[in-house]
């Protein structure tokens, strides 16, 4: 063969080595490509990751399962503990977080054919579901104070209960007796309904560490007197900014106001549109005499503002009517048990107290004299099932 025979030859196999590497690269660009586009309708990530041609800055981004389950956690649901709160706050301030509230924060399980797409680093999803249970879990252990649902409302009960429930209120802000149940304090009105309500604003404005919980105004939605605060929405908002957010920045879960006029209530709607801050909690006021009124309430509350709910007071009331106390024993009895049982079960309510409260007639208060009424023995036998 000729010399140039042989030098035509070699050209040809260079060029062919040349349009293999072209070839082959041009797939590899195409698998990449394919791997954004995964990447970007199935785990969102930012707009600057989304049009990033470096594969590099794809692998940089926060967006592992485990990044993103712990963001998709705080939803409107679940409270924003103080230390949620400050880790949120950090994490805004870095160009590759993803924002606390984002709506693109959730958890999408891979698909079989996803395998090559898969970051070698990232948990399997056996992982991501024990995480989802302990964030389940603490998030309940942290709404429900002491990992006990049951609670008072007023504490002259308290001896006889106190090694049953988790929690008590007396309406004041420092409730206070020995044991275990969380005193919860509560600002429960502008100061303006009575001599009682101006004494209980002075003394809640004297609290200087933040509690676990603090509940916020005693049914701003009647008018003042016979146990309701009676407020202006306006009024409601200023109190709510410069009395109970800044315990809630310091770590307290906040408790909305609890409204009178249970599942017909307006004011708490309009009250939630004006306020800087959401509260943590839907504090809630059953009074019906019969389980399906109850759960009407629960649907409401849950339907309206999509918060974990604490019945803060629940009482045998026909409210057909007007507003009648409940009267016969066995109809009483079977309300408690009936409602401690839904409660109980019920995911939604994390807390509930049963009222010990004014207007609620002569057999419904949990005391008679200085012992349980059969009333009060009706509902320690119901809390005494599940604590």
């Amino acid at each position: 063969m000729s010399v140039f025979g042989c030098l035509a030859k070699i050209l040809v196999c260079v060029f062919s080595f040349q349009g293999a590497v072209a070839a082959n690269h041009g797939s590899l660009g195409n698998r990449n490509l394919h791997h954004r586009h995964h990447f970007a309708h199935h785990h969102h990530p930012t707009t600057s990751a989304a049009t990033s041609d470096s594969t590099s800055s794809l692998a940089g981004l926060s967006t592992s399962p485990i990044s993103r389950f712990v963001t998709s956690t705080r939803s409107t649901t679940f409270p924003t503990s103080l230390a949620l709160r400050t880790e949120a706050a950090d994490a805004s301030e870095s160009d590759n977080a993803i924002p606390a509230d984002s709506p693109d924060t959730d958890v999408t399980a891979p698909d079989e054919n996803d395998a090559n797409t898969s970051n070698p680093s990232d948990p399997d999803s056996s992982t991501i579901d024990e995480i989802a249970q302990q964030t389940a879990r603490n998030s309940r252990a942290s709404l429900t104070p002491n990992g006990i649902k049951a609670g008072i409302a007023g504490g002259d009960a308290y001896p006889f209960f106190k090694d049953h429930i988790g929690w008590w209120y007396d309406w004041t802000p420092n409730p206070s007796k020995p044991g275990n149940p969380i005193g919860v304090p509560m600002l429960w009105g502008g100061g303006t309904a009575d001599s009682v309500d101006a004494a209980r604003l002075i003394a809640f404005k004297k609290i200087t560490s933040p509690p676990p919980y603090v509940l916020a105004y005693e049914e701003p939605d009647c008018p003042p007197g016979s146990g309701s605060a009676g407020m202006t929405v306006s009024a409601g908002v200023s109190g709510w900014e410069r009395l109970i957010v800044p315990l809630g920045k310091r770590g307290s879960l906040m408790g909305s106001p609890s409204m009178c006029k249970q599942a017909d209530e307006t004011w708490l709607a309009q009250f939630s549109s004006k306020i800087s801050t959401q509260w943590d909690f839907t504090a809630v006021h059953i009074n019906k005499n019969n389980i399906d009124g109850v759960k009407k309430d629960i649907e409401h509350y849950w339907n309206t503002y999509k918060k974990p709910i604490w019945v803060t007071e629940f009482a045998c009331v026909n409210d057909k009517n007007g507003f009648v106390p409940c009267t016969n024993q066995d109809e009483i009895n079977n309300y408690i048990n009936a409602a401690v049982s839904y409660f109980e079960s019920e995911s939604r309510v994390y807390a509930y107290a049963y009222s010990n409260g004014l207007g609620l007639g002569n057999a419904w208060p949990l005391m008679r004299g200085n012992s349980l009424s059969e009333s009060g023995k009706a509902y320690l036998a119901a809390v005494r099932r599940y604590h």
